[in-house]
């Protein structure tokens, strides 16, 4: 093996550990406070009629409970509001106790006993993401969960009507596919809040079934859009913490016109602020609180149970999950508010800004700014204060009485909250009836606080700065800086619009003199997503802020601001260089699906590049020698985006439907408003740029994983050595042909009937024992070899009689103890290596089907569905005539010269086809190896 291909190859797996690196643990560390339970929790299981315990008895429904509560229910005779938790890929039905218990505690101090019966469903931990034959089958129980929740309350004169859905992760997929079932009626559900779900696209589409799903839901959404209206959909992301479902697979696929639906990510929900991971958004304190804040709003105090007011629904999940006024829900905006008339307890502000901090002592105060000297000189007046009680503290005065303001209008309903303070921004052209600004620093509870404000020119206060280019790998730094004259400074992030980009941001904030000031707050603010981030730092400090984003800018959408709520008079340095191990993060994490696909297709050239040696020289090439000439994007990927440019072409695109070809496949959509067309995902052109890296990824994964494989190979062998009589035959290993038949009979029974997965595994098994047996057999014949030599030696010195070295050539034969003999054993051991690195991967493929299928053996003994069974028999015959395979076969086999051919067009179509049906890698691999077979047989 060179050393320039190893060194190459060591290069490339840097760059892919550098990647996994910074998407598996570069991101903040978790602050999200954990949920405890006060009492022991209790999960009392809700009996179901016997026609859906018979047809789905591995599933169950759960109440929740906790103390008394959970004595009173026992009896299951409830009073509650109804809340059903659904959990996700491989989750538990005890995930639901942070929802429940935070709900229970919420509801002591609630008057009149309103409160929530939390159910959760028990999925078995069933591993629907990778698996998506139990989809269907998990939906049509919920459906019968749900009526089962509501004949519960038959005994209240105002039962509920509906069930609140709460769905993680593939649970709020589920949740939605409840209405493509064509029995069910859409008035049982009429709010959905889904957790890190990935409604767009499966994270992995690893067997059609999960495909299929994905397409009945996404058309009953996009298509019955206007009957669908009334149901409100929240989705909530995790952010960059969740490595599992990027943020941007939970953006809602529905029309940008309905405004009951709505996408964001954690990190911009008020009074949250955090990043999840996969399994901390379901117990995150801060997360759930509001959620639970926001079913108490839900509740209509005439019935007691979840409004159906599709516009209620919406202010309330506006009001907690997008943007806080820091005013309690049910507050009004009056047209008009009258003021105290204390002479003393007014000032008229004539310079530019206030800061202002109350006294320990209780007062009444209020500042007034003049309107009219302002007007020409300002666009904006800004607001700040840590006083977090919700009240109204800024107005717009109508009527002014000498020093003091006798009415006013209250403009506090534009409030937004922030980490440390509440801030409100107020356009001077939307005050023309406006005289004055009155801002309310009133403490007469005693509570002391801080209240900063001044007028701003916005265009003064706002900077462009260009992004650095992706490519320039950190070396050039972009720099801003900011002399802080005032509270407010935006900074336009240009050229800023990619997932694949990724910026390391650092502000550097220096002020002259030392004092207590509001701390800073700077804000990644990107329009076209609710996917803000917010940082906050004291003064002086220096901040590193990660830019990134979840989705990529849609072209009609505005660019991404930083927005730096400063202190005053201090000064601000923002630097912003390229970051290329998040750059490495972001490509995986968006084209991740592309590493395998492209790892197959150097296996697959690896094994094209052995048959043609085996066809030019009669001699097999050493394993790594030919895998790493499976790194061929030359041909690939030029290939493949020739094809991309043609598709734009009509005739092109005709000629292709002829064929009927299906379309050209590419990976979900990063732009938030990019939706599916008849199951075909829009192509992105970045991608395609991408290709070459991601194929070289692949290549070192294959290069290495390869090595690592004859590394196992030859440890097991040493193992398992002293278990077999040592053997110098090529043919060792092999099965005889009556044994084969029957064996090839047998697993493809055990397939059908039983699990496809299953067979195809054992199959691969008796391969790899074809490999150990080779392995054993090159070992024992250089050691053989070795000895020969040696013994020579010893007959010449006289240590050893030349009768004895006689009788062992006598034993062992000639022919079998030649170099030749070793090697062709060799050959054949090389041959094979290749071959079962190839055999790996649809093994792989098909693991979660094997797992779910082991899973629930208790339950059924047969896999159904079985997404391996068109082509488990195929497979399994083809397993089974390659462990016979040999060199010598190959070589004279006149289908050789075609076979050899096969692999160069047969990656290229993986490449087009497999990129979202990682599923199709199985039939490209099986069309290569079908000839393969044949050759060993004619």
């Amino acid at each position: 093996m060179k050393p320039a291909a190893v060194a190459f190859y060591g290069i490339a797996l840097g760059l892919l550990a550098v990647g996994l690196r910074e998407l598996l643990t570069g991101f903040e560390e978790n602050r999200c406070s954990m949920t405890y339970m006060f009492e022991y929790p209790e999960y009392r299981r809700v009996a179901l009629p016997r026609r859906v315990a018979r047809l789905y008895p591995a599933y169950g429904l759960y109440l929740y409970g906790e103390g008394l509560y959970a004595q009173e229910t026992r009896a299951l005779k409830l009073t509650g509001a109804p809340v059903l938790f659904l959990p996700g890929n491989a989750g538990s039905y005890k995930q639901a106790r942070s929802l429940g218990s935070v709900a229970l505690r919420k509801a002591e101090n609630m008057e009149g006993g309103l409160h929530f019966n939390v159910f959760t469903v028990d999925f078995n931990e069933e591993l629907v993401a990778l698996y998506g034959g139990s989809l269907l089958r998990q939906t049509h129980f919920l459906h019968e969960s749900i009526k089962a929740i509501l004949r519960l309350y038959k005994h209240l004169k105002t039962p509920p009507q509906s069930v609140v859905l709460v769905g993680h992760s593939m649970g709020g997929v589920v949740a939605r596919a409840l209405f493509t079932l064509p029995r069910f009626n859409t008035n049982l559900v009429s709010l959905i809040i889904t957790q890190a779900s990935p409604h767009l696209a499966p994270v992995l589409a690893l067997d059609p079934y999960l495909l299929d799903f994905y397409s009945a839901v996404r058309q009953k959404w996009v298509n019955h859009a206007k009957k669908l209206r009334n149901v409100t959909v929240l989705s909530v992301g995790g952010g960059y913490r969740d490595y599992q479902v990027r943020s941007g697979l939970t953006s809602l696929p529905c029309p940008p016109a309905d405004p009951n639906k709505l996408s964001l990510v954690a990190t911009a929900v008020p009074r949250t602020w955090v990043s999840t991971d996969h399994l901390s958004i379901v117990w995150c304190k801060e997360l759930v609180l509001a959620t639970v804040r926001a079913f108490f709003d839900l509740i209509d105090p005439e019935t007691r149970q979840f409004t159906v007011n599709p516009e209620k629904k919406m202010a309330v999940l506006h009001h907690h999950f997008i943007r806080h006024p820091v005013r309690m829900l049910g507050d009004t905006q009056d047209s008009s508010v009258s003021m105290l008339d204390f002479p003393e307890a007014w000032s008229e502000v004539n310079t530019l800004r206030l800061a202002y901090s109350t006294p320990k002592e209780g007062q009444v105060r209020y500042f007034l700014f003049a309107l009219s000297s302002r007007r020409k000189a300002y666009s904006h007046f800004y607001c700040r204060s840590n006083n977090m009680e919700m009240t109204s503290w800024v107005y717009g005065c109508v009527h002014k009485n000498g020093s003091s303001c006798v009415r006013a209008v209250d403009l506090s309903m534009g409030t937004e909250l922030l980490p440390p303070y509440k801030v409100l921004v107020l356009s001077l052209s939307d005050l023309s009836s406006v005289t004055h600004l009155v801002v309310s620093a009133s403490n007469l509870n005693g509570k002391q606080f801080t209240v900063e404000c001044e007028w701003q020119r916005q265009e003064s206060q706002t900077v462009s700065v260009s992004a650095p280019h992706v490519l320039s790998f950190g070396l050039t730094v972009s720099d801003v800086s900011v002399n802080s004259s005032g509270l407010l400074h935006t900074i336009e992030l240009q050229n800023f619009d990619q997932v694949y980009q990724a910026l390391r941001i650092n502000v550097a904030s220096h002020c002259k003199v030392h004092k207590d000031r509001l701390p800073n707050v700077y804000r990644i603010n990107v329009p076209w997503f609710r996917e803000d981030s917010l940082t906050t730092a004291s003064v002086p400090s220096v901040t590193e802020i990660s830019g990134m984003l979840h989705t990529s800018r849609p072209d009609n959408a505005s660019g991404v601001l930083l927005q730096l709520h400063t202190a005053p008079n201090c000064q601000y340095k923002v630097s912003i260089r390229t970051s290329l191990p998040r750059v490495l993060g972001q490509v995986l994490r968006f084209c991740g699906p592309l590493v395998p696909v492209y790892t197959a297709v150097t296996l697959l050239l690896a094994c094209g590049g052995q048959l043609s040696s085996i066809l030019d020289s009669r001699r097999a090439a050493g394993m790594s020698q030919v895998v790493a000439k499976g790194l061929q994007p030359h041909k690939v990927n030029l290939l493949v985006y020739i094809l991309h440019l043609l598709l734009s072409c009509n005739w092109f695109q005709e000629l292709w439907s002829i064929l009927y070809l299906p379309p050209m496949d590419a990976l979900p959509p990063t732009t938030p408003d990019a939706t599916f067309h008849e199951g075909v995902a829009p192509v992105e052109e970045w991608p395609h740029l991408l290709s070459p890296l991601l194929y070289i990824l692949g290549a070192a994964v294959a290069f290495w994983g390869s090595a690592l494989l004859r590394l196992v190979m030859r440890l097991i062998s040493l193992i398992l050595a002293p278990l077999h009589r040592p053997s110098v035959s090529r043919d060792c290993g092999t099965v005889p042909l009556r044994s084969q038949v029957l064996i090839t009979l047998c697993l493809a029974v055990v397939g059908g009937l039983s699990c496809g997965p299953l067979s195809i595994s054992a199959a691969f098994l008796l391969h790899l024992y074809r490999v150990l047996r080779l392995q054993m057999t090159e070992r024992s014949l250089s050691h053989m070899l070795n000895l020969v030599p040696r013994k020579r030696r010893e007959v010449e010195n006289g240590t050893v009689d030349a009768e004895s070295l006689t009788k062992s050539k006598e034993c062992n034969g000639a022919p079998l103890l030649s170099e030749c003999a070793l090697q062709e054993v060799r050959d054949d051991l090389q041959l094979h290596l290749c071959l079962s690195a190839l055999f790996t991967l649809p093994v792989m493929l098909i693991a979660p089907s094997l797992i779910h299928w082991i899973r629930n053996l208790r339950y059924a003994t047969q896999l159904d569905p079985d997404p391996c069974w068109p082509h488990t028999v195929p497979l399994i015959i083809v397993y089974m005539l390659l462990i016979n395979c040999n060199t010598l076969k190959l070589s004279t086999s006149k289908l050789l010269p075609l076979t050899s051919c096969l692999p160069l067009p047969l990656s290229i179509a993986m490449v087009t086809f497999s990129p979202l049906h990682l599923y199709r890698v199985t039939y490209f691999l099986l069309a290569a190896l079908v000839p393969l077979a044949l050759c060993c047989v004619l």
